[in-house]
């Protein structure tokens, strides 16, 4: 089969096409021909070994796909790897059929940026009507649900920071209030401005270094930023409790698979609600482009620019 192979950490550069032998399910695995494969942004740190969890060589990267099974069901899967290749095999504790009218993007989108976006919401920063929430890189794939979720969920205002006129514009497609520049030097100063001088509820963010510290910053009390990924590959300022203490404010980390294990599959749940919404109008995922398993490499490298928009995906037939 074809695929993406992966012999030494790196940069884009480290992706290269090869053939390889198709993969041997185990006992009770799931062989799924693969339609499109999801891209994230945890596929670049995993192809340069800065991802949580440690990276193995050699790799076939991709997490999530979407395909049909051998007896004919069309499925979603979650991968440790293996997922931009024709084939992939699956656990069947994570593989979910996908209902009748989700696209493959949309489905594409929910299995790990939805999630992601509705466990911030609800788990890590526990989301109150009424209240403000400033969603960084609105439009990206786990921004762009973010948005749309908290304004489905109550929010008062919805603040959105993007890069670009075009992005900021998707956010206030999507449902945001307010559309922040996200190259703000003081992003302190531009949160309080766009929230009309009070200080924010909720920060969901993905960026780290001066963003995240600055966005601490103008947290009001009891307010709770939910840290979720580092796109600038920049450290933040260590936590001091002392500050928390006094300014009684929160900073959570969420990294996906502690979903996995939670009782009650509160996975399984998020996955469903968001499959609800999609199909009841409520929420849409935003395509972001389709590339060829060739184009591997240049669909990183768009990635790390931070030029991309929504969700992209992987095209394994060409």
């Amino acid at each position: 089969m074809r695929a993406v192979h992966v012999t030494e950490f790196g940069g884009p550069e480290v992706l290269r096409n090869v053939d390889l032998p198709d993969p041997a399910p185990g006992e009770n695995q799931v062989l799924i021909e693969v339609d499109h494969a999801g891209i994230n942004y945890a596929d670049t740190h995993q192809a340069e070994n800065t991802y949580l969890a440690p990276t193995r060589l050699p790799l076939v990267p991709g997490g999530e796909v979407v395909g049909r099974t051998v007896d004919g069901r069309r499925v979603l899967a979650l991968l440790g790897s293996g997922g931009y290749a024709e084939r992939a095999v699956a656990e069947p504790a994570m593989t979910f059929d996908v209902p009748d009218g989700v696209d493959d993007v949309t489905a594409l989108s929910f299995v790990v940026q939805g999630t992601t976006a509705w466990l911030l919401l609800r788990k890590s920063a526990h989301l109150e009507p009424g209240e403000t929430v400033v969603v960084h890189a609105a439009a990206g794939g786990v921004g762009s649900i973010a948005v749309q979720l908290a304004k489905a969920w109550g929010a008062g205002r919805v603040i959105a920071t993007a890069s670009s006129e075009d992005k900021r514009n998707l956010a206030l497609e999507l449902g945001a209030d307010v559309a922040v520049d996200s190259r703000a030097q003081d992003m302190t100063a531009a949160l309080r401005e766009a929230n009309d001088g009070k200080r924010v509820d909720i920060v969901l963010d993905m960026t780290g270094g001066t963003v995240t510290d600055q966005s601490v910053a103008a947290l009001a009390p009891f307010g709770r930023l939910a840290f979720y990924g580092m796109a600038s590959r920049e450290q933040p300022k260590p936590v001091q409790l002392g500050n928390r203490l006094s300014h009684s404010t929160t900073i959570a980390g969420m990294w996906l698979p502690h979903a996995f294990g939670l009782p009650g599959n509160v996975y399984g749940t998020a996955l469903k609600e968001l499959f609800d919404l999609a199909l009841n109008g409520k929420i849409r995922a935003v395509p972001g482009g389709e590339f060829g398993l060739s184009e591997a490499r240049k669909a990183h490298e768009a990635l790390r620019s931070r030029g991309t928009m929504g969700k992209l995906v992987l095209d394994p037939r060409r």
